[in-house]
């Protein structure tokens, strides 16, 4: 029989235990392991859901690495066509891990409407375009269509929208200027069928989506010639790894980039979210620790004369530790489920209500997106647990040094 945790149940449940002078100090030690798992997983689960948020909504637009001719010096625009006659297209078979590949044309041009004007790119794509990242931006209307002939339907943002005024349906007049400035420019007459909005601004308010035939044709291409490849891969976490073999497997007159080194201002950034997730994690643990630990010792002063009894008939240092360790347990769960039923309720509450609003011209989403994961929600109660029983180990050696005869007397 575990007489240690039957002793500290009986101490638990006592009508004493609840009305001692500890009570306070306990609900206190609680209230610090609740404050803490909701303050944990409420930096992580923030955390991690805006790297992930920001992180797709940069690969909707580009892929996880693009394949570009060397000398496209680094315009946003397609200069030098590419043939889409390659051994990696239309499925790039030399690497593994390799989801889907689309061939995309980028130009830019003048959106003209009767009051206002605004210069974009139009990304033209084809039927090979990967849709799935753009499902979930889309606010009204459809998406595109370019399977079957050429058309003049374009996805567009719901920031340009507003900002020329343009609704669903309404068409507009898109100039492309001519590489012979004395030759008439292109214009096109496009069709809105859809709105879309991914919450990065940066993109929203630079980019359209339309057919690449239409490209094709004012550069004067064949339609075997596009502007640049966009590679999706399975792992996100193996970009790096993939990136370095895709560039070994395409023809030494291609480039491939991934979007860490394309947008390593935006990377950056987010990482640091790791560095403060890691900080809070720390500091809620130690604060939850030393809290746990003050309650303990304030137990074992209030239990100093049981202490001594215990001791009296024979019970050995370690098995009298053990039981306020049990003790200790008890009221770290407790705090750990408090904590995860606020927390959870908050982080659900969030992610189906949306209360609380980012700046999209800041933090690239509309509002604060929440990653919820049982892995991680598992690994911070067991870490918890875990990190503050080994803290507790410590103040619990103050066992050893009690008397029992001094503790018996104890008043």
């Amino acid at each position: 029989m575990n007489y240690e945790f039957f002793i500290a149940k009986r101490i638990i449940g006592s009508k004493a235990y609840k009305s001692s002078i500890s009570a306070p100090i306990i609900k206190i030690g609680i209230a610090a392991i609740a404050i803490g798992i909701v303050v944990m997983m409420i930096a992580i689960a923030t955390g991690v859901g805006l790297q992930q948020k920001i992180r797709d909504k940069v690969v909707a637009f580009n892929g996880h690495v693009t394949i570009t001719k060397y000398d496209s010096n680094n315009s946003q625009e397609s200069i030098i066509p590419i043939s889409k006659n390659q051994e990696f297209y239309p499925d790039f078979t030399a690497v593994e891990g390799i989801s889907h590949i689309q061939a995309v044309v980028a130009k830019f041009g003048v959106i003209r409407t009767e009051t206002d004007f605004e210069g974009v790119y139009l990304k033209g794509v084809g039927a090979d375009y990967n849709w799935s990242y753009f499902e979930d931006f889309l606010i009204e209307g459809k998406l595109p269509d370019y399977s079957a002939r050429r058309n003049e339907d374009v996805l567009i943002s719901q920031y340009l929208a507003n900002r020329l005024k343009l609704k669903l349906n309404e068409t507009f007049q898109m100039v492309f200027r001519k590489d012979d400035p004395e030759k008439l420019t292109n214009i096109i007459t496009y069709q809105i069928v859809g709105i879309y909005n991914s919450g990065f601004q940066d993109f929203d308010a630079n980019y359209i989506i339309g057919d690449i035939r239409h490209l094709q044709r004012i550069n004067r291409w064949g339609d075997d010639q596009i502007g640049n490849f966009e590679v999706f891969i399975d792992d996100y976490n193996k970009i790096d790894e993939k990136g370095i073999e895709i560039y070994k497997n395409i023809p030494s007159v291609l480039n491939s980039e991934t979007i860490k080194k394309k947008y390593s201002s935006v990377f950056e950034w987010i990482r640091i979210f790791d560095t403060n997730i890691y900080g809070i994690i720390g500091i809620m643990i130690l604060v939850a620790g030393i809290n746990m630990i003050t309650a303990l010792l304030v137990l074992i002063l209030e239990r100093s004369q049981m202490i001594g009894i215990l001791k009296a008939i024979g019970s050995n240092n370690w098995s009298i530790r053990k039981l306020f360790l049990y003790n200790a347990s008890y009221l770290i769960l407790v705090g750990l489920l408090w904590g995860n039923v606020i927390g959870l309720g908050f982080l659900f509450t969030q992610k189906y209500f949306k209360l609380f609003p980012l700046d999209p011209s800041i933090y690239y989403v509309t509002e604060a997106p929440v990653f919820i994961s049982l892995s991680y929600i598992i690994s911070l109660n067991v870490g918890t647990l875990v990190l503050c029983l080994l803290m507790l180990l410590i103040p619990s050696y103050i066992i050893t040094k009690i008397s029992p005869v001094k503790a018996i007397r104890f008043q």
